[in-house]
């Protein structure tokens, strides 16, 4: 698949197992990244199996799997990449779960090294004990920590039920539920190669990756496996709660806004929503924005206020914050500002300006090979293609912008969460 607007060439192939593998080669680089990742994440608590059993696994069983597939019998995988010059990660979010590395010298290697680490599980009660142990730690570090307190009242406050209310890693009550046959029965459902996706970037041969991923596939005896059925609980269009009020001990006051949307769309057309949206936001509260600078200068705002959108086939939502002295007056300050823009109607060198600068920002992330590698399998599990960016935000109109602005922005299904300082909490 080549793209003419940038300039560059996908190589894609389904192996003989159902792995989709995606090849850019840029032989411009000395350095080569990849991801190989899994269409499971924290959001697939409920399923049904290959073998038609229907599962209710603990919240943060995913996030969980993706710790434990790094520890072998023979030990630490991550030392095995560094031996091999490698530097690897993993990470979880509410849809995929994504193994990656990346190298200057022997991708060969560490490439056998992935593929047998994310398709060869190993657990044990020990471990499984042992790790418990770690991600509580870690989830008590989450509870502590401003940013993340004030976004999963939000979310909690956005949703009834959708498991995005969830935090990505589980509760603690969750995570000491999760056994070793649970771990092995997600492992099948989840790690097979029709339910994965390999993208490498960088200098490397299409042929010469395709060529060892088959053979390493091949050797295993995958049998053919059914897409899986993920069941998700029906959300109301409500919001849970419209205000949450909590305290932590730090020293500025924090604020989050939540504006809750549809799922009716999927593919390209949720590419186009995501895109527009993006480029509402940035249109009315971006720094360039009248309304971000008259914020600025009453004092509400600081430089780290952001307004970012989400969205998959199952949520979508928007949110807008950051810190500041006066939650309450911004939030009034905020909502007295989109009523003006709903009246107003967005403005067309705005619009050509922002998408410009959103255009601009792209092609230059192109020149990471981790963006590219990273973004491509988070697009194509959502069933969208980051290869279509630039063609949808060609496509769009500011007629596209005041449609979507009147339909998730005003007056918008929305909830607050306020992050104060202990013992300046109102009620």
């Amino acid at each position: 698949m080549e793209n003419s607007l940038l300039k560059e060439k996908l190589l894609t192939l389904v192996s003989a197992a159902g792995l989709r593998l995606f090849v850019l080669p840029k032989p411009e680089y000395k350095k080569v990244y990849a991801a190989l990742a899994v269409n499971y994440g924290s959001i697939d608590s409920q399923f049904i199996t290959a073998d038609g059993r229907q599962m209710t696994v603990p919240e943060g069983i995913a996030h969980f799997l993706e710790h434990k597939m790094f520890e072998k019998p023979e030990g630490d995988v991550f030392q095995l990449f560094a031996k091999n010059g490698a530097s690897a990660n993993a990470y979880t979010t509410y849809n995929l779960t994504n193994y990656l590395f990346s190298c200057t010298t022997g991708f060969r290697d560490n490439l056998e090294i992935l593929l047998n680490m994310v398709q060869e599980p190993y657990f044990t009660d020990a471990s499984v004990q042992k790790e418990q142990g770690i991600i509580e730690q870690e989830l008590r570090m989450y509870e502590d920590d401003p940013g993340h307190r004030v976004f999963m009242n939000l979310m909690q406050a956005l949703y009834h039920v959708n498991p995005v209310r969830v935090d990505i890693g589980g509760t603690v009550e969750s995570i000491r539920r999760i056994t070793k046959e649970g771990l092995y029965d997600c492992h099948r459902t989840f790690y097979h190669p029709v339910n994965m996706a390999l993208m490498v970037v960088g200098d490397v041969e299409a042929v010469l990756v395709a060529s060892q991923v088959e053979a390493n596939l091949g050797k295993r005896g995958y049998r053919q496996q059914k897409a899986v059925e993920r069941l998700t609980p029906e959300e109301p269009p409500e919001v849970h709660q419209a205000v949450v009020h909590d305290e932590l001990v730090i020293s500025r006051p924090r604020l989050l806004l939540g504006f809750k949307d549809r799922t009716d769309c999927q593919g390209r057309e949720l590419l186009k929503r995501e895109l527009a949206t993006s480029l509402v936001w940035r249109m009315v509260l971006g720094r360039s924005s009248p309304l971000y600078n008259q914020l600025y200068e009453e004092g509400l705002l600081d430089d780290r206020f952001s307004a970012r959108y989400s969205s998959a086939p199952t949520y979508a939502f928007s949110v807008l914050g950051g810190e500041t002295e006066h939650p309450e007056k911004l939030a009034e300050a905020i909502r007295a500002g989109l009523e003006r823009v709903a009246g107003e109607g967005l403005r067309e060198e705005d619009f050509l300006r922002c998408r410009r600068a959103l255009i601009g920002q792209f092609l230059e992330a192109f020149n990471s090979l981790e963006f590219i590698a990273n973004s491509f399998v988070s697009h194509y599990f959502r069933g969208t293609s980051l290869f279509d960016y630039i063609s949808i935000m060609e496509e769009l109109s500011l007629d596209d912008l005041n449609k979507r602005y009147m339909e998730h922005v005003y007056p918008g299904t929305t909830a607050m969460s306020i992050l104060w300082p202990k013992g300046r909490r109102h009620v």
